[in-house]
């Protein structure tokens, strides 16, 4: 039975935006869902911080600053709490959380939880770990994100691509470790690896813009010929730069609660070389579709292993395709219209 959705998000774009610029995983996730859950018939409104009012995709895009609706079946509140009470006579009532939940025992978040107290949806078993138990809410659900079907590879290669690695998130994110690892360790080892950086302010709209460019900038400093820096691209561009690396390298975060540019590269089939840290274990099988390292020693040997050995290369490069196209944004509104129920 089709349902009444409502969606609410405080930044910025909409679906149209999808298309044009990068966008981070939070944002692009909301604009993925509501397409997703308009494919399936129900009736769609995208409240968020953007001035356009348009539809497309079956969804109905709309600026929050119109005002919302007093009503719907199910309503998500994409990570502001303060979002949470905007339909009040919603039926069921979401919080999409995207950011590790500790900050949620503040007496400003915990207020509107015990007036309201949403369904709490989470990314997987490291951001469940970051809610603290005893925060008022109907119940805690795990959703995963999707990955969009233009990162869903079809046959898999017969031969490696160039020794080619590519980083493509936050550069806050270890940025500075990984290119000087890459350059000290990688590199001298593999003279013909290249690593490709895709990572700056642009995916974030201009938020914390002077840092991000400082640490862009200290990182090309540090680096040899054998890593070249580029702005974010939208995600068409991205697939195409994908499909030509060899392995994607990010060490990971603890503000990481489900890694987007790790599932996409995993998606596409391109083998992961990350750190136990955050919620990165949760997105590559290690030893089979990429690699955990240990520390910063386990790191760069998997990469030269991935770099250099075709055998091991094809191996998990089937094994990430195998595994990792399974769940896509139409699983993932259907989990969410189940909510709604």
């Amino acid at each position: 039975m089709p349902l009444d959705i409502v969606m609410a998000d405080n930044n910025p774009f909409n679906g149209r935006t999808l298309q044009e610029r990068p966008l981070g995983g939070a944002e692009a996730g909301f604009a993925y869902l509501a397409q997703a859950l308009a494919t399936k018939g129900h009736k769609v409104r995208a409240y968020t911080g953007a001035d356009e009012v348009y539809a497309e995709a079956g969804v109905c895009w709309r600026p929050l600053a119109a005002g919302m609706p007093e009503t719907a079946d199910l309503y998500i509140a994409n990570r502001g709490s303060k979002l949470i009470g905007r339909v009040p006579r919603a039926r069921r009532r979401v919080l999409w959380l995207r950011n590790p939940a500790q900050h949620l025992k503040k007496p400003k978040f915990l207020l509107p939880l015990a007036r309201w107290r949403p369904i709490l949806v989470v990314t997987g078993d490291y951001h469940a770990s970051t809610v603290p138990a005893w925060v008022p809410r109907a119940r805690l659900v795990k959703i995963p994100h999707g990955t969009d079907t233009a990162f869903h590879r079809g046959a898999a290669r017969r031969t490696p691509p160039p020794a080619r690695g590519i980083m493509t998130s936050n550069p806050e994110r270890g940025l500075e470790w990984l290119v000087a690892l890459w350059t000290e360790r990688v590199q001298p080892r593999v003279p013909k690896a290249e690593l490709r950086v895709f990572s700056g302010a642009l995916t974030y709209g201009g938020r914390k813009a002077g840092e991000m460019a400082a640490i862009v900038s200290r990182a090309k400093a540090a680096a040899g010929d054998a890593v070249s820096f580029h702005e974010p691209v939208p995600r068409s561009d991205l697939v195409q730069e994908l499909a030509e690396a060899r392995v994607m390298v990010y060490r990971g975060d603890p503000g990481e609660t489900f890694c987007q540019a790790a599932a996409e590269a995993q998606a596409m089939g391109v083998p992961l070389v990350t750190q136990p840290v955050g919620s990165l274990p949760e997105r590559v099988e290690d030893g089979r579709s990429g690699f955990v390292a240990a520390d910063a020693d386990a790191f760069a040997e998997a990469c030269v292993h991935l770099l250099t050995d075709d055998a091991l290369w094809l191996s998990q490069h089937r094994c990430a395709l195998a595994s990792r196209r399974w769940w896509g944004w139409d699983d993932a509104a259907a989990a969410f219209a189940d909510l709604g129920r």
